[in-house]
């Protein structure tokens, strides 16, 4: 199993600024062991940034050198910076940088619905392509319209969609992020972490049923050949332990073919990520 979607942060290195109120519990450190003893099924991951430090990256890629569980890393770099493509080259060069796979920027953050529009993001974007990198949208709802011109106006850019883009399960209302998403699965060049479910739900009464419907209107979408598993661990454990997630998972693709639960718990991963 490839776990395409988790996180490690040392809050004696750097603070997590976001890990407040009700977040709290993640107030600690986690790191590669405190994963193997939670996931001891999972045998690579895509290590994916935390926050917007252009020092994570490196950081992280250092770890996935010396790491046989981490496969690939999805980092950041600021994507408006002039001298964006030269940013991303020197984390290519850099220690580890062979392990560089992707970018991420957390768009859910911004004001700007349309801020993926902008020209000098979408030129960022393009960098990012040109260094045979993906890049993962990590958005809300209200953003989705901006994803889908946007993967549409860059054909030749690799998109994952991070969460679903975090649908609201706890509601359980489908629309109009099902219309959304169905629009942006119309392009291609566009994959979907089947993750975060669990954090969008009720964090203490969630049940299968409550995330089958999403479930649903993503595998209708994407497909089988473009969704990935992911845990989206430690975040995960506001909700559910890293077993509890894989359980869910492999319930809601239960009645799927033996190859295409491969495809999304191993081999999607493995190819958008070059793994293996």
């Amino acid at each position: 199993m490839i776990d395409a979607h988790q996180h490690f942060w040392d809050l004696g290195v750097r603070d997590q600024a976001w890990i407040t109120g009700a977040m709290r519990p993640l107030r600690r450190n986690f790191g590669v062991a405190d994963l193997r003893a939670a996931a001891p099924d999972v045998t690579a991951t895509v290590l994916v940034q935390t926050v917007t430090v252009a020092e994570e990256t490196p950081e992280f890629l250092a770890l996935a050198a010396e790491s046989d569980l981490v496969g690939a890393v999805v980092g950041w770099v600021d994507l408006t910076a002039p001298d964006v493509g030269d940013r991303l080259q020197s984390y290519v060069d850099g220690c580890g940088g062979s392990w560089l796979r992707g970018i991420r920027h957390q768009v859910q953050g911004e004001r700007n619905p349309r801020w993926l529009c902008r020209r000098d993001v979408r030129r960022g974007l393009s960098a990012v392509s040109d260094n045979g990198l993906v890049y993962e949208l990590l958005t809300l709802p209200h953003q989705i319209p901006a994803a889908v011109e946007t993967a549409s106006a860059l054909p030749s850019t690799h998109f994952v969609l991070d969460h679903c883009s975090k649908p609201p399960v706890a509601s359980g209302r489908l629309y109009p992020w099902a219309e959304n998403i169905r629009a942006l699965a119309l392009n291609e060049n566009v994959s979907c972490k089947l993750s975060g479910l669990v954090t969008e739900a009720d964090w203490t009464q969630w049940t299968v049923s409550d995330l089958r419907p999403y479930f649903d209107v993503v595998l209708e979408a994407f497909g089988p050949e473009r969704l990935m598993f992911g845990s989206d661990w430690p975040v995960c454990l506001l909700a559910a332990e890293h077993s509890e997630v894989v359980a869910a998972a492999r319930s809601l693709t239960a009645e799927l073919s033996p190859d295409e639960q491969h495809a999304i718990f191993t081999g999607n991963a493995a190819r958008a990520y070059r793994i293996g």
